[in-house]
């Protein structure tokens, strides 16, 4: 089944950090797919920025590089790179941005994607305010982390709101962008088979997992000051509990879903101490451990972090949810895992190992939708039962050729579109904070450190006892 495709307008799309990590691996990548599909128009224009001082031409030919991996072929290539102009920018210096100004139109969309360091955030929208190219038609998109606690939250707030309303900012969580996440709002709100089962008296308990097989060596100077709380669990996993736990909105546009994200965030009771658990992972025969990877043997950043979380609402009461993500650990996963009750009388013999009914929404590495259900085992000799997954993989159900759209893909064209369904609004950001802080600031004032784990392991043992203690058990990672 071949996606369609909604084509947009002309625009002019500036990116900051244009020559980092970023840009080449997701961003370039994901604007060549959709030129190639159809959805971006050859009369848009891509204009990168930074600090070096390149030409037109060497700077595509970085993009071509980049780009190899895509495709070899300069054929293809060569309408995207003509599309692609460039500009020397030093963020903090006032040089340049006329320059900048100067080569957009008047007469398309304008974004701004700051692939850059959060501290840039604020400097770059009031210099893009200065210069006059802020219009009302204008976009910006900021990339996580928004803040590192609740007053760096308030301030980088404040900053693009100097230039830019709220309707033109976009903050950007790559995970919302995944066919599955938007696949749980459809699963949920369109099917009557689900939502009347959707609440506390059906569903015993939500496990939501985001497994990372490597660890943090290359990056362990950045990942030591932020840790895994602020790197994963404040944006991307409140993201995802967000969407399994919201009341359905009253339609599918922005503010509606927003609203009703913000009002879980808003029901989450505090994590007592004893529902969090926080590692690091160990050295193993071939690498080192967290503290080598950071270059910080006193470090007291978590790696991993798995905690329960209660929402106080008439739908969740009594249903815990389970978060659990992580570094070194078994394998790269990512999972909602909706686990329900049992009847509450059962007429068979009772099972051996019996798991219950659940439905396993899977992000990645292969996205799809698993049910889990007991039916009888096939044969003579009695009323046997077994468990068996109805298993809906996309790619096999849905087929749609080679290339499944990347998440960035879907999210930079609703930039353009001007659809703020699947970004962040600055007050969701502001109460995510505000419930991690006081995690933040009980660790800060403990002399507790992180409890070690296994590499290639599901995580510390005390994770394990989060379930364990209420009688229920994780999910195997990567089994």
């Amino acid at each position: 089944m071949a996606s369609s495709i909604i084509p947009v307008e002309p625009f002019d799309l500036v990116i900051f950090g244009a020559t980092g990590d970023l840009a080449r691996r997701k961003i370039f990548p994901a604007l060549f797919h959709r030129l190639e599909a159809g959805q971006i128009p050859v009369t848009a224009r891509i204009i990168g920025s930074a600090r070096a001082k390149l030409s037109q031409a060497a700077f595509r030919r970085e993009v071509a590089d980049a780009l190899s991996s895509v495709t070899g072929n300069k054929v293809r290539l060569k309408p995207f790179l003509d599309m692609i102009d460039y500009i020397s920018i030093d963020a903090k210096a006032d040089a340049d941005w006329q320059a900048l100004a100067d080569l957009l139109r008047p007469d398309v969309v304008r974004a701004f994607y700051l692939s850059v360091a959060p501290s840039l955030f604020g400097v770059i929208a009031g210099k893009l305010g200065q210069v006059g190219v802020a219009t009302a038609d204008s976009r910006i998109v900021v990339e996580k982390p928004f803040g590192r606690d609740l007053s760096s939250a308030l301030a980088l707030n404040q900053s693009l709101r100097m230039c830019f309303d709220e309707q033109q900012i976009y903050r950007i969580d790559h995970y919302l962008g995944k066919e599955t996440v938007q696949n749980l709002m459809a699963l949920r709100f369109a099917n009557a088979l689900f939502e009347p089962l959707w609440n506390s008296q059906h569903i015993d308990h939500v496990q939501i997992t985001v497994s990372e097989n490597l660890g943090v060596k290359g990056r362990g100077e950045y990942y030591d000051k932020a840790g895994t709380l602020r790197d994963m669990v404040q944006n991307h996993l409140m993201q995802l509990l967000c969407l399994t736990a919201m009341e359905p909105p009253s339609r599918f546009e922005p503010n509606a879903v927003r609203d009703e994200k913000l009002k879980v965030i808003r029901a989450l009771d505090p994590v007592l101490p004893d529902q969090i658990v926080r590692g690091q992972y160990r050295a193993d025969d071939d690498e080192g451990s967290y503290v080598d990877d950071a270059g910080n043997p006193d470090s007291r950043t978590e790696s991993f972090v798995a905690m329960k979380v209660n929402i106080s609402n008439w739908r969740w009461a009594g249903t815990p949810f389970y978060l659990r993500t992580g570094k070194k650990l078994r394998a790269r996963l990512s999972e909602i895992a909706v686990v329900f009750r049992d009847p509450p009388h059962s007429i068979f013999p009772l099972m051996k190992k019996r798991k219950g009914n659940a439905l396993i929404i899977r992000l990645q590495p292969d996205e799809g939708i698993t049910l889990r259900m007991t039916i009888k085992e096939p044969g003579p000799g009695g009323m046997r039962l077994t468990e068996v997954p109805l298993d809906m993989t996309f790619a096999q159900a849905l087929g749609g050729g080679s290339h499944s759209p990347d998440a960035y893909e879907r999210l930079i064209m609703d930039v353009i579109r001007g659809d703020q369904t699947l970004f962040m609004r600055g007050d969701e950001v502001v109460a995510a904070w505000e419930w991690v802080d006081p995690i933040i600031q009980a660790w800060e004032d403990s002399n507790d450190l992180p409890v070690g784990y296994d590499s290639g392991g599901s995580g510390p043992e005390d994770a394990l006892a989060l379930l364990h203690r209420d009688g229920r058990r994780w999910r195997e990672i990567g089994i």
